[in-house]
């Protein structure tokens, strides 16, 4: 079975820091570790796009280019109109149930990076996302917290 292990804007961010220290050092050695093994590491299009606006704001031109060359290197899954239409029902159905994952006025990119792993998932794929945001994405999808997932 394959597993992809898709990248939240957490651990993304952490690995386009050219200045890493401590976590975000350890970050980046734990996904030259999975590429060295082989592992399927992907970018879902809304976590680059959560990332790149901060790094634009902030004026870090060396983080974007970083993430620029991951996007060549790792896969990268593009938001279609299927995930948007997926993401949408994900939406209603936390707030029908009375678990928001953000402001209701709010874009929600969990629900928008959730459907974009259910997607990926079939009888032969079952992706996992590695975060630092167990709390709301936990519930639509697998995720764990990168250092957990080896």
């Amino acid at each position: 079975m394959s597993r992809p292990i898709v990248l939240d804007s957490g651990p993304l961010g952490m690995v386009t820091n050219p200045k890493a220290k401590g976590v975000p050092l350890d970050c980046q050695f734990w996904l030259k570790t999975l590429l060295r093994r082989g592992e399927r590491v992907a970018i879902p299009e809304i976590a680059d796009y959560e990332v790149r606006r901060e790094l634009l704001r902030a004026g870090l031109l060396r983080s974007l280019h970083r993430l620029d060359n991951l996007k060549q290197t790792l896969e990268y899954i593009p938001i279609q109109t299927e995930t948007m239409l997926l993401a949408a029902s994900l939406w209603a159905e936390a707030r029908q149930t009375g678990q928001p994952t953000a402001d209701a006025k709010a874009l929600d990119g969990d629900v928008i990076l959730s459907a974009q792993v259910r997607l990926l998932c079939d009888d032969n794929t079952e992706a996992i996302v590695a975060t630092t945001n167990l709390a709301h994405l936990s519930r639509f999808i697998n995720a764990f917290n990168w250092q957990s997932i080896d």
